[in-house]
């Protein structure tokens, strides 16, 4: 398993409770998308197990070199005191459930129901937590209010206030920061070999590798270039605006323009902050609005070529 980046002290955090030996049986890992939170639950997970199962990791930190038994188990996806609960395939086998399922979460029921079989301990990780449906949550809560012995549950979130106050209150929290350009422009390079201008992508990142990660998987750099190109050039005719909205309005496009949304403010936010005077207000304020769209959009599912056209005009009213 390879080192994760900029995420220190949550590492720290964790591992100090470990060695204490009585860790808190739920966390609930906090912060932005893309800095790490599913890798570090995934290798706490995989760490505490193998340090109760034996033999002691030799790896430093958080880390478990691959040849551990547990590590082996792991990644044959036969270790028996381990759970991964994420959203699924949906029942037509095209894309994946909008929620985790109150029946994912029921069938822990199936792991608690029994004693751990590898150690004195075993992990459960949902990721996110964001993503469970309202029964999956309830029924996850009685599970933090009656922990079953010798369960670590790591909880992935990326907008803790969505998730029941009772839930939270039952968790450790550990605050996962925006990671450096830098650490995202190392990341990317492991990533992706071949990805080209990795310092432009971890910008881009605005803080996220795995936002950096899919812009370049996503071809976005050339649609950031159009946008930035429409905030200090504009688009007198709407031509412009029309042929980015045409690029991402098709369903084969969807991942592209989901991807595009989130970017675009933190395009805007740089555009601000090189600006001075009433330019600098009106990037505010298109920031503002771009965020707004990019929380809303989706979820009310608007059309994504009136969706980019629009925005594609609030680009433009900065030039």
């Amino acid at each position: 398993m390879s080192s994760l980046l900029g995420q220190d002290k949550a590492i720290d955090s964790f591992l100090g409770a470990l060695r204490k030996g009585t860790p808190h049986h739920a966390w609930l890992l906090a912060g932005p998308r893309g800095v790490g939170k599913g890798k570090f639950a995934r290798m706490a997970a995989a760490r505490a197990l193998a340090e109760s199962a034996g033999p002691q990791p030799t790896a430093p930190g958080i880390e478990l070199e691959g040849n551990h038994p547990t590590a082996r188990l792991l990644e044959a996806g036969s270790h028996p005191d381990w759970r991964l609960l994420e959203r699924v395939m949906n029942k037509s086998g095209t894309n994946l459930a909008r929620n985790i399922s109150i029946d994912q979460v029921r069938s822990l029921g199936h792991l608690f129901e029994v004693t751990p079989s590898m150690s004195d301990r075993r992990t459960v990780i949902i990721d996110a937590a964001d993503d469970m449906e309202a029964p999956a949550a309830n029924a996850l809560l009685k599970m933090l209010e009656e922990p079953p012995s010798s369960t670590l549950f790591f909880l992935v979130t990326h907008a803790p206030g969505r998730l029941l106050p009772t839930i939270r209150s039952r968790c450790r929290r550990l605050d996962f920061q925006p990671l450096s350009e830098g650490d995202i422009a190392t990341i990317v390079r492991d990533r992706l070999p071949k990805a080209g201008d990795p310092e432009r992508l971890a910008a881009l990142g605005q803080g996220s590798a795995g936002r950096a990660i899919a812009i370049a998987q996503q071809d976005l750099l050339p649609l950031a270039e159009e946008a930035r190109r429409l905030m200090r050039e504009g688009d007198p005719t709407g031509a412009a605006r029309a042929k980015l909205a045409k690029s991402l309005a098709t369903k084969a496009a969807s991942e592209r323009y989901a991807s595009f949304l989130e970017t675009l403010p933190g395009l805007i936010a740089d555009e601000a902050r090189t600006s001075e005077g009433d330019r600098r207000a009106r990037a505010l304020d298109a920031y503002a609005e771009a965020r707004e769209t990019a929380a809303i959009a989706p979820r009310l599912s608007l059309d994504p070529g009136a969706t980019v056209y629009r925005l594609g005009g609030v680009l433009a009213s900065l030039a």
